[in-house]
């Protein structure tokens, strides 16, 4: 019930966001506009939040026969956490990372890097696929999916309204309104990116700290899925992974994404937190 509320709050947060912006730049018919958009994004980002994450890594469906290992894994956890087994997809990337996504445990899929195939042995890979059956056990992909899709829609709508004020903004006459439009607009270039921000911020860390201890209570192996996350982050620094900022949650651990803006800005909690939580000590002490 609490992710459905979130995701419901969400939805309502960007109808109400996009109206904002939608009037700060177009006035009673932009405002009008920006409704329509919304209503047509809330249907997508529920509907297709998770095949819009897969497509945008180009991830292909892979059947037992392509991954028998992950696979096999997967199939053994589900049953024993009684959930139905997810359709599985690799990414054709070397760098080392997973997601889950999809609406609910019955429309969920989880996706693996080609990197992380060769990385992890068998014990790690379990930990890192128990992570992702928790995230869909515990129902946040639904609000995670819905994220990615409005943290997009958010910086698209931002980029629109710089190339408007750019080409049109402020080549009119400069009237007491047309400032004031002019200030809105800016004003909204520069909260839009962080209200993106924002809602990834607020759905993410916590629920990586949740799902790492239900990953650990699955496999009854803490240790694994902390060796794991010690690989993930070692390698992951060395074959840095393209990703987009709005989907950068999903991952299990964060994607390198060009820039460091600290840990407040991370939409993950740092992986010796995470290692600490799951061992009771520091990674330096589990050698």
């Amino acid at each position: 019930m609490g992710n459905t509320f979130k995701t419901a709050f969400l939805l309502t947060a960007l109808t109400l966001l996009l109206m904002f912006i939608g009037r700060a730049f177009g006035g009673q018919n932009g405002m009008l506009l920006a409704l329509a958009f919304a209503v047509v994004m809330n249907f997508v980002s529920y509907f297709f939040s998770d095949k819009i994450a897969l497509a945008m890594y180009r991830a292909q469906p892979v059947t037992r026969e392509d991954l028998p290992r992950a696979y096999a894994i997967v199939e053994r956890l589900t049953q024993k956490i009684g959930i139905p087994m997810p359709k599985m997809y690799v990414i054709p990337t070397e760098s080392p990372n997973a997601f889950a996504t999809g609406r609910n445990p019955n429309h969920a899929s989880v996706a693996v890097t080609h990197g992380i195939l060769g990385l992890l042995n068998d014990e790690e890979m379990e930990g890192v696929l128990a992570h992702e059956l928790g995230h869909v056990r515990n129902r946040d992909i639904l609000i995670s999916s819905v994220a990615a899709t409005i943290a997009g829609a958010i910086t698209m709508l931002a980029s629109m309204g710089r190339w408007a004020m750019i080409f049109g903004g402020f080549e009119r006459g400069g009237d007491r309104d047309d400032r004031g439009g002019g200030l809105a607009g800016l004003l909204m270039l520069i909260v839009a990116p962080i209200a993106a921000s924002l809602i990834q911020l607020a759905v993410s860390r916590s629920r990586e700290y949740q799902a790492d201890a239900s990953g650990a209570q699955y496999t009854g192996n803490p240790y694994a899925l902390a060796s794991a996350l010690q690989k993930l982050d070692t390698y992951s620094r060395q074959i840095p992974m393209q990703a987009s900022p709005s989907t950068a949650h999903l991952f299990i651990i964060q994607p390198l994404l060009g820039m460091n803006l600290g840990n407040l800005f991370s939409t993950h909690p740092p992986i010796a937190k995470r290692i600490e939580r799951l061992t009771g000590r520091p990674p330096e002490l589990m050698q």
